[in-house]
């Protein structure tokens, strides 16, 4: 079942906020017992110099459904490890805080802090109350820089906002950590709040993730990577509500820029 398990999930990098920030995986259509899952997702430009970053666009999108129509299980947690030949940059950056974010709807929260907006998309999510009709929410989200962590890390938090079954602001924080592990430079592990107090199942969502700015008379990106070794890598860990765990590692190729 492992080699199953890592084929469906390789999809969800683009359906989920933390994941779309990877945005490694290819199209995609694969149906896998019950479950059917469409993808898409990449970087741009995709000719990057060897030795040195330079900014980039995150794009990623997808959908998650069933053969039988049943809805598909609950993610829980997500974490996702990154390429360290890359980076993020939120030098001169505005960021947003949770203060801010609290009990908006996605204008409020995008007026509040729209110079902190890195990455914008939307989602939707499945609502099935017992002995009720299915009913489908729908929402942007919105990427904002946060304040930074404990440690000084980059952080991001990403808003959404259903009015359906009720008026609820959703607020996930994501810590960007720096970590040394082979490949992999960064961690972010995201925690997904429950959708109508647990009743709610996300199943689609696309992301485009990327920024620029001047400070000090110096042009920035948010996101940046190089490309030394000709391709670019992710890793992704996905904890559902019912214990399942499961993982998946992306890859995307790049080029080298002349």
């Amino acid at each position: 079942m492992r080699p199953l398990r890592k084929l469906l999930f390789v999809g969800l990098l683009a359906l989920l906020v933390a994941a779309a920030t990877a945005s490694i995986a290819s199209a995609l259509h694969l149906q896998v017992g019950d479950i059917v899952v469409e993808a898409e997702g990449g970087f741009a430009p995709k000719a990057l110099p060897r030795h040195q970053n330079a900014p980039i666009t995150l794009h990623g999108g997808g959908s998650l459904s069933t053969a039988s129509g049943e809805l598909p299980p609950i993610l829980k947690e997500l974490t996702i490890l990154f390429d360290r030949h890359g980076s993020v940059e939120t030098t001169g950056l505005a960021h947003c805080t949770l203060a801010k974010l609290s009990a908006t709807d996605t204008a409020s929260a995008r007026a509040a802090c729209p110079q902190a907006i890195v990455g914008e998309g939307a989602g939707t999510a499945i609502v099935k109350f017992p002995e009720q009709a299915p009913i489908k929410a729908s929402s942007p989200i919105t990427l904002f820089n946060g304040p930074p962590g404990p440690h000084g890390d980059p952080t991001v938090l990403a808003h959404a906002y259903l009015s359906v079954p009720a008026p609820t602001t959703y607020i996930v924080p994501i810590v960007i950590e720096p970590i040394h592990d082979g490949i992999y430079g960064y961690r972010t592990k995201a925690t997904i709040p429950k959708i109508a107090g647990g009743y709610g199942v996300p199943i689609s969502g696309h992301l485009e993730i990327g920024k620029k700015w001047t400070y000090q008379g110096k042009e920035y990106s948010y996101v940046n990577a190089r490309c030394e070794t000709g391709k670019l890598q992710a890793q992704g860990e996905f904890t559902f509500t019912e214990g399942t765990k499961l993982s998946a590692t992306f890859i995307k190729q790049c080029k080298v820029r002349s």
